[in-house]
């Protein structure tokens, strides 16, 4: 039966495509927009909601669209592609093929949308209400964005043009965009078309002021030459420790923040500055990609940072191993150098540099509340910075999350590897999951209660996540698992066409193989949206978990070792598919946050602390605390200077000589605590390898809700069953409503939203 079954079907797909020798893709697929059109009056008539077809006809009419302007446009497409050096030997064929592979998606997404909208109307699938986002009737409560008593998640696009079409189904977020560049003169006379344009353009909506960092030309005679010639590719063009900075600054917020104040531009933030970075180290000869020089007044800061850190020369020179003979000498040693990382020196550098940063960040929040009491901020700070052993960046994430009042990011994921040397996650994973699950495992043990706004989600459309081929179930995946993972409004990155499927002008490396150019990819991201809005509370319930596991961060061993988030992944991903929300500890976390919100801290390969980092977990151990240690862990300070060992005290400390010892152990420990799901999920009989990450919560009449994902290459089988009972569990699939017999199937990329059967 599987055969024939599977032979009609591939005579209906050829069937499907060899008419396009009578009548034109792009008609047919028109037709089907008739043909849904119909099915969404029928369903309208059984008084079903019908926002997800709505979308897929908006999608297919944009995407139509985009085709007919590409396949005219044959020469400026393959210019585009040639510019990505994976596009790049087969540029002019892609361009050729693009329209024609645009409209075939579409009418394979019109006939993926009929045939689930028949069997709604047939009564083999029910759908729980869609609920659309107010945008103009949202507020912050705490780590929520509510839609009345509703939790709603958001979601937009970069660039994406205002048009009433595309702000109904592609979201409606509001911005408004400042910058030093806007003031016309030294005195701080700000261009009047910017008020203009603040007065004349007031939304209702909720958005966010984005501050850019552009200097104008007269700052050069005012400030010094080198103020705006700041040698790298930092976003922020200027020199931050020239006293004009702050000047500047002061004047561009005085201008314009007291008429930004109350408006709903300011409803989800700040944003403080793009992607922020101030690396400065060299690789010897090799390029460093995004290293900006520092001036003499960095320098200066620098020295006297160093004489009041350790007093006098000659304690500088023991640890540096150096012979200078003053302070003033200091300059002579820099910039340092990646084979440093280790040192005093490197220590010292990469520390100043994090503290000078965030002084720059205080000011300028401490600025904007002088005209804006109840200002909120965020920063557009990529996590990577956090998850992949970066060597300096001047970045301290944990830090400028505390200054901040929303959780600002734009994590990344992987799909595909557009590098020459193979990545790590691609032995064993469909997609690069680490920075997004770590990233926001970190942000939401830093600010629990604060939402997470991704400013320019780099979840689709960047270079390592760009594949013109993508399977569509990955944006769903990724989506969904930002938000299980804490996330509450997006703005993807990016949406580089006009109306009229024309480029904006400067379109430039990201828009190869984006998702400008994938109508199912697209349509999949904000059908994902639908169904997290639909199922909003139980999401929420997921992001708002208790993480009884915590892994010890240390910012020392961060700074210095060059494989030390490595060391912390092996530690996350043996434990991140057990059903288990994870979370970090840090000295700051310590001692900020109830301690009583985790069961545990494991402490794995983390060799140098300082001796407050020290200090907290010996007084976690003293207030009663459980610590898990390995035996290569807490052995120096931050300038390899031994440390005594900690106290077992009124706590539990465990030492322990292997991995799977950390883990068996942290598990018992939870189990025992109640703390560790009362479920098991079983992959293909436990023959293999763990692939699915799975987040297990009841919901009001204390039924089991899952959401899973697989992370994996392969499809998987599924078990799910009571650890105490043995019995297998049945369950319904909570996005149509279906039964689901007890052995679950699951592809690469699939999620699952799946509710426990009533016994």
């Amino acid at each position: 039966m599987k055969t024939k079954s599977l032979y009609i079907v591939i005579l209906i797909f050829i069937s499907s495509f060899t008419t396009a020798t009578s009548q034109s893709l792009d008609a047919i697929a028109k037709n089907k927009i008739i043909k849904l059109k119909k099915v969404i009056k029928n369903l309208r008539k059984k008084n079903i909601e019908t926002s997800k077809e709505e979308l897929a006809i908006t999608t297919a009419e944009i995407f139509l669209e985009f085709a007919n302007w590409d396949e005219k446009n044959l020469d400026e497409n393959a210019r585009m592609y040639k510019i990505e050096h994976f596009y790049r030997k087969d540029a002019e064929k892609t361009a050729k093929n693009l329209a024609e592979f645009e409209r075939k998606e579409v009418i394979l997404l019109l006939d993926e949308t009929i045939a689930d909208a028949t069997k709604l109307l047939n009564g083999d699938y029910k759908r729980t209400p869609y609920v659309r986002p107010d945008w103009s009737k949202l507020k912050v409560v705490d780590s929520r964005i509510l839609n009345g008593d509703k939790p709603v998640f958001l979601s937009d696009y970069t660039w994406r043009p205002r048009t009433k079409k595309l702000n109904t189904y592609f979201g409606d977020l509001n911005n408004f965009y400042i910058d030093p560049i806007q003031l016309k003169n030294k005195s701080g006379k700000l261009d009047e078309n910017v008020k203009k344009k603040l007065l004349n353009n007031q939304s209702d909506n909720a958005g966010f002021v984005f501050i850019g960092h552009n200097a104008p030309e007269w700052t050069a005679e005012t400030y010094g030459e080198n103020f705006n010639k700041i040698k790298g590719k930092p976003f922020t063009r200027y020199d931050i420790d020239n006293p004009g900075a702050k000047e500047m600054l002061s004047h561009l917020f005085k201008s314009i923040v007291p008429d930004l104040a109350g408006t709903k531009y300011t409803q989800l933030g700040y944003l403080l500055t793009n992607e922020p970075r101030w690396t400065n180290h060299t690789d010897g000869q090799q390029f460093v990609y995004f290293r900006a020089d520092v001036s003499n007044y960095t320098i200066e800061k620098f020295k006297k940072w160093l004489q009041k850190r350790h007093r006098t020369i000659e304690n500088l020179n023991t640890l540096w191993s150096t012979n200078l003979k003053d302070f003033n000498a200091v300059n002579s040693t820099l910039p340092v150098d990646l084979k440093e990382r280790g040192t005093a020196k490197w220590y010292d550098w990469t520390t100043f540099n994090h503290e000078r940063v965030t002084d720059w960040f205080i000011f300028m929040k401490a600025e904007i509340r002088k005209y804006d009491p109840n200002a909120k901020v965020h920063l557009k700070i990529m996590p990577s910075i956090f998850t992949n052993n970066d060597a300096d960046s001047g970045i301290d994430f944990e830090v400028l999350t505390e200054l901040s009042e929303i959780n600002g990011n734009d994590i990344a994921s992987h799909y595909n590897n557009t590098k020459k040397t193979p990545e790590d996650w691609q032995k064993n994973y469909a997609w690069g999951w680490r920075e997004l699950y770590m990233g926001y495992d970190f942000l939401k043990s830093v600010q629990p209660k604060q939402i997470n706004f991704n400013s320019e989600s780099h979840l689709l459309s960047a270079s390592h996540v760009r594949d013109l081929y993508m399977n569509p179930k990955y944006a769903r995946a990724t989506y969904w698992a930002a938000h299980t993972l804490g996330l509450n409004a997006t703005q993807t990155w990016y949406w580089p066409r006009r109306v009229d499927g024309s480029l904006k002008a400067k379109t430039g490396k990201g828009y190869p193989g984006s998702n400008n150019q994938q109508p199912r990819v697209t349509f999949e991201l904000e059908n994902a949206l639908l169904d997290l809005n639909r199922f909003s509370e139980d999401i929420t319930t997921i992001q708002n978990q208790r993480k009884p596991i915590r892994i010890f961060y240390s910012k020392t061993s961060a700074t210095q070792k060059s494989t030390y988030m490595d060391d912390l992944f092996e530690l996350y991903e043996g434990l991140n598919f057990e059903g288990l929300p994870l979370g970090f500890a840090t000295q700051n976390i310590i001692k900020r946050i109830d301690n009583s919100e985790w069961d545990l801290i494991l402490i794995h390969k983390t060799e140098q602390v300082t001796k407050k980092e020290l200090k907290s977990l010996q007084q976690y151990l003293d207030d009663g605390g459980t610590i898990i240690l390995d035996k290569f862990s807490l052995k120096n300070d931050e300038y390899n200077r031994s440390l005594s060992s900690l106290k077992e005290s009124k706590g539990q400390l465990i030492t322990t000589s292997s991995l799977s010892e950390m883990k068996e152990k942290a598990l018992s420990i939870t189990e025992n605590k109640n703390t560790l799901p009362a479920i098991e999920v079983i992959e293909n009989n436990g023959n293999t390898s763990k692939k699915c990450i799975w987040r297990v919560v009841k919901n009001n009449e204390g039924q089991l809700i899952f959401s899973i994902i697989n992370v994996g290459k392969e499809n998987v089988e599924l078990i799910i069953r009571d650890k105490k009972t043995n019995l297998v569990l049945k369950f319904k699939n909570k996005i149509n409503n279906t039964s689901i017999n007890s052995n679950l199937k699951m592809q690469p990329y699939e999620v699952l939203f799946i509710e426990e059967l009533k016994k």
